[in-house]
């Protein structure tokens, strides 16, 4: 039986730290397949202009394209719980960790709770600034990982993003310079 890890995010841009985070459950949890997994309209998040969803999609999968066991996915399911569904392991962010436990997104703490224990197991991936609950989190090689963010390589930071998508916001001016992008 195959095992399978979901990694949801929107990979906006695909970072080197997502494809370390991607690598490390793999290997501490066994995992034969991550799928990134990126929802249409992410909850919680603004509505993204630059680049367009289609052009993002496309950088992840060239992002993921040396690693045969990592695969892009598109959902429209926007909730962990509905996305985690028919997983082994939920790979996460504390602060993602963090935020599903808040009631906003709950009617009730009830509901909340049974969603929780609806999640596969999960590996926490520490994130500067969130607390995390001890042994479930995923061990890092490199403890500066936990500072890389898609936010700071839009801000200017394309070190930090993946090869593939590097190149692109090079090429393109896609989260670095988005009148250039907008005028292709």
């Amino acid at each position: 039986m195959t095992a399978r890890g979901v990694f949801p995010g929107s990979f906006n841009p695909p970072t080197v730290a997502h494809l370390a985070i991607a690598e490390a459950a793999r290997h501490q949890h066994d995992l034969d397949v991550v799928d990134l997994v990126v929802s249409r309209r992410a909850l919680a998040k603004e509505a993204v202009e630059h680049p367009r969803f289609e052009d993002r999609i496309e950088v992840i999968r060239r992002s993921i394209e040396p690693h045969r066991w990592l695969d892009v996915v598109v959902t429209e399911a926007q909730l962990l719980v509905d996305i985690a569904h028919g997983y082994d392991l939920l790979i996460v962010g504390a602060d993602k960790w963090a935020q599903i436990q808040e009631l906003q997104w709950y009617e009730t703490p009830t509901a909340r709770d049974r969603a929780l224990a609806e999640l596969p197991p999960t590996a926490i991936v520490p994130r500067l600034g969130h607390p995390h609950p001890e042994g479930l989190v995923l061990d890092l090689d490199d403890a500066t990982l936990a500072a890389v963010s898609s936010t700071r390589a839009r801000a200017g930071e394309i070190e930090l993003m993946a090869q593939a998508a590097r190149r692109f916001a090079l090429e393109t001016g896609a989260w670095i310079e988005p009148d250039r992008y907008d005028s292709r």
